[in-house]
C-alpha cells in the first residue's frame, strides 16, 4: 500500500545524525524521495539508506553557504517538504575562554543553515507552485532559555531558528506554504548515553516519538497548522 508521501519529494538536511536518519526511515517508510544534503564527499558506509533508490545524497553541500544552499535546491524537482534537522551542540558556560567563538559556531551551525535552506526551499516552492512544508529543529532551550544554563550560545542559536520559523510562517502564508518547528528535550541517542551514563534515559524522547512529529507537520495531514513551535518534552 502505498504512503502519505508516495510521489513527494523531500529535502533531509542532517541526515546522517541520529534524529535526521530517524526522519528519512519514516519518510521512506511513506514512500518518499529523500534528498539529502552532506558536506562530505560520500556518505558513510554504516549509512542504513545508502544504495536506496529513493535515497538522493548530494555530496559537497555547504549548508552555511546562501550560494551552495541555492544550487542544491534548484536541482530538487518538485519539492513538497524540506526538514532542516543539521546542526550541532556545544556547552559554553559563561566566562570560559572562547565562549564567543563557541556562539559563533552555534549560530553558523543551527541558525544559518536553517535560515539558507528555509530560504531556498520557498523559492522551490513558490516557483513551482507547490504549497509546501518547511519544518525545522529548535530545542527546549531555544523556547525555554532558563534550560539553557551552562549553554547559553546553543540555546541562542535555537532561539533564533524559532524566530525564524514563526517570522517566515506570517511570511509565506501567501503561498500557502506552512512552517513549523519541533522542540525536542534531550533526545535518546547512544552519543546522549555517553556523555549522561547515570541520567534516566526514560525520561528522555525516542527518536521515533521527535521522527513522527516532525514528519506529520510535513505530510499533506498538515493542512492548517503554521507558526507552531511543537514541545516534545518527554517525562523531563
Amino acid at each position: 500500500m502505498a504512503g502519505e508521501f508516495s510521489g513527494k519529494t523531500v529535502v533531509v538536511t542532517g541526515a546522517t545524525g541520529a534524529l535526521g536518519g530517524a526522519i528519512v526511515a519514516k519518510l521512506i517508510g511513506e514512500g518518499a524521495t529523500c534528498h539529502l544534503p552532506t558536506g562530505h564527499g560520500s556518505l558513510p558506509e554504516d549509512f542504513p539508506f545508502l544504495s536506496h533508490a529513493r535515497a538522493r545524497p548530494a555530496f559537497n553541500v555547504d549548508l552555511g553557504d546562501r550560494a551552495s544552499v541555492d544550487a542544491f535546491y534548484a536541482g530538487v524537482p518538485d519539492l513538497w517538504a524540506s526538514i532542516h534537522a543539521a546542526g550541532a551542540f556545544a556547552m559554553s558556560p559563561a566566562g570560559e575562554p572562547g565562549a564567543t567563538d563557541v556562539f559563533a559556531a552555534m549560530i553558523e551551525a543551527n541558525a544559518t543553515t536553517a535560515f539558507n535552506c528555509c530560504l531556498a526551499a520557498a523559492r522551490a516552492m513558490t516557483g513551482s507552485r507547490i504549497p509546501g512544508r518547511i519544518v525545522n529543529i529548535t530545542a527546549r532551550p531555544g523556547l525555554d532559555p532558563r534550560k539553557g544554563a551552562g549553554m547559553s550560545a546553543y540555546a541562542a542559536s535555537k532561539a533564533a531558528v524559532a524566530a525564524i520559523t514563526v517570522a517566515l510562517s506570517e511570511e509565506l502564508k501567501g503561498d500557502g506554504i506552512l512552517v513549523n518547528a519541533v522542540a525536542p528535550s534531550t533526545l535518546d541517542t547512544q552519543a546522549n548515553r555517553k556523555a549522561m551514563p547515570t541520567a534516566d534515559f526514560s525520561k528522555w524522547v525516542s527518536l521515533e516519538a521527535a521522527a513522527e512529529a516532525i514528519v506529520h507537520l510535513a505530510s499533506p495531514r498538515n493542512t492548517s497548522v503554521s507558526g507552531a513551535l511543537v514541545p516534545i518534552y518527554g517525562r523531563a
